[in-house]
């Protein structure tokens, strides 16, 4: 039977991963190639082509794929386009999934990345089930996907859910990497978490493993590795982060009333460090008719095909 796989493609700044992945969402094969070395976007592509095809020859060449997922920054499900992305060398509008299709002569489907996520999540993960939820994405900025009576909103020009970047966590607050001051993802990411560190060992004389450490060189898994020694400070930057991200997520249920929060990226790997001040936090914030309903979960999938997989659900849908 033909077109019995799709393939997803993860596109980072830095790095862009893709993978074959047949129905039951196991990812057969992976590869990559460096996003940021590219200036030309046709190049890039090029570069995709030569490796992407091996793995597609694998599993019986071109005929056996439905279409092709792409998860991208700034992806634009609506249009196809990748618009205006910070952290790609490409600037203005990009119309690449109609690229990648032309390349491959297959089908060819674009959104966001943290979208990408939560379509894998409701498709693979933890979220299977599950008709209303915010998945959040914690890594080097906070990304998120709303659904809403099973479906990810994408609102009038397709760019809904950056929740990272409500600024009403802290007004005037730490300058974003977007330009504005306090937002979310200033705060909760994993360059947040550095901040923070560097900000409490700044004003802070407690002693901490942290202050081995340069302090410009401080990442969020330092801190990780110190409150697992019981660092007072790694647990109090931890505790703060929580405390941050849980009020938010008091104010996200507000006008969604998701049953849960799956929660995924590197900084999910503090584990119960970073889970318990966010849950504790979120009760504290909640309207009473929401306190005991709303889950936090750790997404189910591998960190390392979560986003592949993301991607490759979109392409189903073609």
């Amino acid at each position: 039977m033909d077109k019995q796989y799709v393939v997803g493609v993860d596109m980072g700044g830095t790095n862009t991963v893709f993978g074959i992945v047949d129905a039951r969402g196991n990812v057969l094969s992976k590869s990559a190639v460096k996003t940021s070395t590219h200036m030309d976007v046709n190049l890039y592509i090029d570069d995709i082509y030569n490796e992407l095809i091996k793995l597609i020859d694998d599993v019986g060449g071109i005929s056996k794929i439905k279409g092709i997922g792409v998860g991208a920054p700034n992806g634009n499900f609506y249009t196809g386009n990748i618009e205006f992305a910070p952290n790609l060398n490409w600037k203005g509008v990009i119309p690449f999934a109609k690229l990648m299709s032309e390349k491959f002569s297959v089908p060819a489907v674009l959104t966001n990345d943290a979208n990408a996520a939560a379509i894998g999540e409701m498709t693979y993960g933890a979220a299977r089930g599950m008709k209303n939820f915010i998945m959040i994405t914690l890594g080097t900025g906070v990304g998120s996907g709303i659904v809403i009576d099973g479906k990810l909103v994408y609102g009038h020009d397709g760019f809904a859910g950056e929740l990272g970047h409500t600024c009403s966590v802290r007004y005037n607050g730490r300058l974003c990497g977007c330009g504005r001051t306090g937002c979310l993802e200033a705060y909760a990411s994993a360059n947040g978490v550095a901040r923070t560190a560097r900000e409490i060992m700044e004003t802070s004389k407690e002693e901490s493993l942290l202050r081995n450490i340069p302090a410009e060189s401080i990442t969020s898994k330092d801190v990780h590795d110190a409150a697992v020694q019981g660092d007072k400070v790694a647990l109090e930057i931890f505790e703060y982060t929580g405390k941050i991200l849980g009020e938010a997520l008091s104010d996200f249920v507000a006008f969604s009333a998701p049953e849960a929060f799956i929660l995924f990226g590197g900084l999910t790997k503090a584990g119960d460090y970073i889970l318990k001040p966010i849950v504790e936090h979120m009760e504290k914030n909640l309207l009473a008719l929401w306190q005991g309903k709303i889950k936090v979960l750790f997404s189910d999938l591998k960190e390392a095909d979560a986003a592949v997989l993301g991607a490759s659900a979109l392409a189903w849908e073609i």
